[in-house]
């Protein structure tokens, strides 16, 4: 006997000519630094093109980060901060994504990884749209922003100012600009069958 449950699917590429992941850190307690990382990537699925069932896999390649500065972005990939040699990848891994709030805001819940330590944090979504664009291409875009703690993943290297206060800020900012592309719509059919072993019963 055999089985059918179907279910469509829609897989997004990232657009990395349109998207960026960043950040911004408080400096010297006066200011904040932003920066971002230029090499990163996702496997993105989604039933039906609802977002609300978005399946989200990203990776960064952490050597890729950029604050605008050579020797401050060497210090952020020494082992004070990300330790690019031991730990290469950032990843991300959804888990959950809330229903819209009066103005379609979203909670966002999933898996973040550095240096090795995993923690579940929550990221706000914003939902821009869905369009065509000249070439006939589906887009899909969203501001993603949230607020962590750095010192949960061990990210603790600081310095003490004289008049007080710390060099570097423990609170990091999110900020990330997200437009996806969609690459097609497969129809999954899962045909459940006895085993073999099972057909040699019957």
């Amino acid at each position: 006997m055999k089985t059918n449950a179907s279910t469509t699917r829609t897989k997004w590429a990232v657009d990395q000519a349109h998207s960026e992941i960043g950040f911004k850190i408080r400096h010297l307690m006066i200011s904040r630094v932003r920066g971002s990382f230029k090499i990163f990537d996702a496997s993105i699925y989604t039933s039906y093109k609802d977002f609300s069932t978005a399946e989200i896999d990203l990776w960064i390649d952490a050597n890729s980060l950029d604050t605008g500065d050579t020797k401050r972005d060497e210090h952020l990939k020494s082992p004070d901060f990300f330790d690019v040699k031991k730990h290469s990848q950032i990843t991300y891994t959804s888990s959950t994504i809330g229903q819209p709030d009066a103005d379609g805001n979203r909670e966002l819940w999933g898996e973040l990884t550095i240096l090795g330590i995993t923690k579940n944090i929550k990221l706000n979504v914003q939902f821009g749209g869905i369009t065509v664009d000249p070439w006939g291409n589906e887009k899909a875009g969203f501001y993603v922003s949230g607020t962590i703690n750095r010192t949960d993943w061990g990210l603790v290297w600081n310095n003490l100012l004289e008049a007080g206060g710390m060099m570097v800020g423990e609170e990091v900012s999110i900020l990330c600009e997200v437009e996806l592309a969609n690459i097609g719509e497969k129809d999954l059919t899962m045909q459940l069958e006895p085993t073999e072993q099972l057909k040699m019963t019957k």
